[in-house]
Formats: structure tokens, sequence, C-alpha cells
């Protein structure tokens, strides 16, 4: 994928190493002279200018590009980029880094923001997934089609240890993506057996979660 971030601090840098990594093309754009530093990820295409200016997206070619990350530090510099990315230059799919939880309300369709990555809520989420075995604990929004990123760990005396994936009886519109045991990462199967300790990755809207989790014996 061509994958255009707007802010290049430390945030934006790392995202674009990561992809990078993985073999995408990258192109970093940043109005802070000062954070303007080609030299940290070399591999990247830079851009020096603001990513609120349409001006600057259509030098960049940023409607050639499959995937836009509003990475700043500013949720009203990220939502403005998130709108342009979407309504003036048709991006797929544009991801908004949310900085205050506050705000995190306007980061949907009517923004153009398809993905709303909120990093206050996703450190809380971990918290309380390290203290909640058993617990259906929400990691992320979908923001385009309503639907969440939920997880829960089976505990040790789980009555699914040694069942089949199959066995679950989920509600229709919630889907198990991934079970994640130890360091694999594994896509289920319906005659995967379930085992004690298993993180189970859902994706599901709000409504169907207690039914999750009642197919899940909670």
């Amino acid at each position: 994928m061509r994958v255009a971030i707007a802010g290049a601090g430390a945030v934006g840098r790392s995202i674009a190493s990561e992809l990078i990594e993985a073999g995408h093309t990258v192109m970093l754009i940043e109005r802070q002279s000062g954070q303007f530093t080609p030299e940290t990820v070399p591999q990247a295409d830079w851009v020096l200018g603001d990513a609120c200016e349409v001006s600057t997206l259509e030098d960049s070619g940023i409607e050639l590009c499959d995937v836009v990350i509003a990475a700043t530090g500013d949720d009203k510099v990220n939502l403005v980029v998130a709108l342009l990315a979407k309504t003036e230059f048709a991006v797929r799919r544009v991801v908004a880094r949310v900085n205050n939880p506050a705000n995190e309300w306007l980061f949907n369709e009517s923004w153009g923001v398809d993905v709303a990555v909120s990093t206050p809520r996703m450190l809380a989420a971990m918290v309380e997934e390290a203290v909640s075995v058993g617990d259906l604990v929400r990691l992320m929004t979908f923001r385009q089609s309503q639907a969440n990123l939920v997880e829960l760990t089976l505990p040790a005396e789980t009555p699914l240890a040694g069942k089949p994936v199959r066995d679950i009886a989920l509600p229709r519109d919630a889907a198990l993506v991934t079970i994640l045991r130890g360091d694999r990462v594994i896509v289920p199967q319906p005659d995967d057996p379930l085992e004690a300790g298993d993180e189970l990755l859902f994706v599901s809207p709000s409504d169907v979660e207690p039914e999750i989790r009642r197919a899940l014996g909670y």
C-alpha cells in the first residue's frame, strides 16, 4: 500500500518505520521545519508543508494513497486532515489519532474518519485487560461500521478449555477474528480447541457484546 502520514513527530515516525518494515510505501507530511528530519526515516518520502492546506495535499499526490493517517498531536488538525483526505481526494481509508478523549465523539464518518485510534483509551483498555481476566474489554471502535474490536481472556477455570471454536454460540453480528496464545497469533478454525489463558479478539457492534459474554459463559 501507499500510506500518507500527517505529522512526523515521534508517533508519525514510529508508524512510518513499522509500515516500511512491512513493505509499504510511506510519505510523511510535516509542517514544522524543526521536525522535518528525513534522515530519521530515510526510506520514506518527506513533504514539508501544512497537511491542512489543500495545495500541500495536491502537491504531495495524496490522491494516489490507499491510506491516510492523521497522526499529529492536535485533534483539530487531525480532523481537518481526515476531512480533506476523504472529501477532496477520495482516499479509501482514513485513520485518525485522538489525543483528547473528550474529542473522541467527533472522530466519525462526518469528519471523514474510518478508524479512530484513541491512545488514552487504548492504554486504559490495556490496563483494564491486564486486571480483568474473564471480562470483555473494548479496544477500538471502527467508526464507519459502528463496530468494536473487543477482547476477552479465558480464565484458568474456563469451561471452554478443550472445546472447539465451533462450540461458541456467537450472535450473528459477532465474529471471532483472532486467538492470541502466548507468542502465537491463531486465525481460528472451527475445529481449533480453546485453552485457558487464550486472548480472544472479536469484532462486533456494541449491542451484541452482552451476548458474547453469555456465549463465553459470563
